[in-house]
């Protein structure tokens, strides 16, 4: 169902009211225009705009080859509420993401990171994102602080580098800080990338996912966001399920009950 919608440039809407949207972004579609990819002409912001037929506001952002929640404001007072909770660090995240090797079982990186520039970064008020930068300016490195819980485990009996073994684990990842490609990089950063990743991963793993297992993308996914709604005031929790490839690496690993219920491909907006 998920790569009918694509094909056809519509996104899995998994929860929409008066005062905002959320849909589950697939990997590989980035949020809106930027120079990181010029000859992209698909955008989940152009996307969601056409399908809705009305202006949509963006109050995050997830990289092109992360999957899962992404919302938008529908109207501009509603985005800055919105973008105020994710300012204050008040919206609750968390990630699924396999890793190489065998993480410890829990743990906080603090770890600060150096600005990564984007020209076409989300900026201002509506948004909740940075300035933009002038190149002039130097960039310090910014606090950034991740939770992660490691759910489960795997020795596969293959040489992938130079061990007749080759170990695999699934983590949860709560980000408590926004910033660029923060999870990608506190993960290399802790010894343990992320599989999939071209720019802070090892390319040999990668490889190896895409020929066994026929997974050719970032298996980082943003399984669920916790909120406050901007009207109601009441609690509010986003959920987008995972997609066949991220299923089939857990289905390998039998991985599955390791992680929340209804995050199989094809539920929509599943309950946690």
């Amino acid at each position: 169902m998920r790569a009918a919608m694509e094909q056809q440039g519509t996104c899995e809407v998994i929860y929409r009211d008066e005062q905002l949207v959320a849909i589950n972004k697939p990997s590989g579609l980035l949020v809106h225009r930027s120079p990181i990819d010029r000859h992209e002409t698909r955008f989940a912001l152009q996307q969601v705009r056409d399908q809705l037929g009305q202006r949509v506001y963006p109050v995050h952002r997830l990289d092109k080859p992360t999957s899962g929640v992404l919302l938008f404001g529908l109207s501009p007072d509603s985005a800055r509420a919105l973008s105020a909770q994710f300012a204050d660090r008040s919206v609750g995240k968390e990630y699924l993401a396999v890793l190489r090797g065998h993480c410890p079982e829990a743990g906080c990186i603090d770890y600060p990171l150096r600005e990564e520039s984007d020209r076409m970064a989300l900026g201002g008020p509506a948004s909740g994102g940075p300035a933009p930068r002038s190149p002039s300016q130097p960039r310090s490195p910014q606090q950034a602080l991740t939770r992660y819980r490691r759910l489960a485990t795997v020795e596969i009996p293959v040489a992938v580098e130079r061990y007749p073994q080759t170990r695999y684990c699934l983590v949860s990842l709560r980000p408590e800080t926004g910033r660029r490609h923060q999870l990608r990089r506190h993960m290399k950063h802790l010894g343990y990338p992320v599989i999939g990743d071209a720019k802070y991963g090892k390319g040999v793993h990668n490889r190896f996912f895409q020929a066994r297992y026929d997974c050719h993308r970032l298996l980082l996914a943003c399984v669920a966001l916790e909120l406050v709604h901007p009207s109601t005031g009441l609690p509010l929790r986003l959920a987008a399920a995972l997609d066949e490839p991220f299923w089939r690496v857990l289905r390998a690993f039998g991985w599955q009950a390791r992680v929340p219920a209804g995050l199989e491909p094809g539920r929509t907006n599943p309950k946690g």
